[in-house]
């Protein structure tokens, strides 16, 4: 399975590629904005194409040829303003599902936010990026795509547990970006997660386990 992770250059996205790469059924496909990121996938093997979630729905489309699957594991950043958070986190990941459409993609998991469809929950200085989750979202649940769509808690950069919780609501909780690397490889591998949606956090559950009981 050839699958283009959009947004591999970011934590979960070098964690995803570096498992995809590790695997023999998996062909990781990396795109990346800056020539200067590609020594980096070159020594994973891993295959890499430049292209911006700022640019044409055609140039997405393109970086998508050949590809059996989409990763959408992209964001704009804390440092970074709404705006960019509109171009890249709602609009880049519409422009994504539009050319996964187009390029007769099989199949495509959104790394949203856990909370992401409960307004209530949202806190105010994290209302612009909920808002871009949100619509992102229900624009992939409303498409033609096989769809997974993980909303995983507070991402940390601790080591993986391996140890999961996986629901279609959940307490507020965190996750080490390995796990969430680790089930979004899981998610490829299983076709009974096509169009779920399910929140995420560290548990108590073996990843194969928590996924099967959703």
């Amino acid at each position: 399975m050839k699958t283009l992770v959009i947004g591999a250059n970011g934590k979960i996205g070098q964690h995803l590629v570096r498992l995809l790469s590790e695997h023999p059924n998996h062909h990781p496909k990396a795109l990346i904005r800056k020539p200067e990121q590609q020594p980096l996938f070159d020594k994973l093997q891993a295959e890499t194409v430049i292209a911006s979630l700022e640019g044409s729905v055609a140039e997405l489309q393109q970086a998508m040829k050949g590809c059996d699957a989409v990763v959408f594991t992209a964001g704009s950043g804390a440092s970074t303003g709404a705006d960019k958070t509109l171009t890249v986190d709602l609009d880049g990941a519409a422009k994504a599902v539009e050319a996964a459409e187009l390029a007769g993609v099989n199949h495509f998991v959104m790394v949203s936010a856990i909370h992401a469809d409960d307004r209530s929950l949202w806190t105010k200085e994290m209302t612009p990026y909920y808002i871009a989750k949100y619509h992102a979202d229900r624009i992939l649940q409303a498409s033609s795509l096989s769809y997974t769509i993980i909303r995983p808690g507070l991402l940390t950069d601790e080591p993986a547990t391996g140890k999961v919780a996986a629901a279609g609501k959940l307490e507020a909780g965190s996750i080490p970006r390995q796990d969430v690397a680790a089930v979004i490889v899981a998610c490829l591998d299983t076709p009974e997660l096509a169009d779920k949606v399910f929140e995420l956090t560290s548990g108590d559950e073996e990843i194969t386990q928590a996924l099967h009981n959703i």
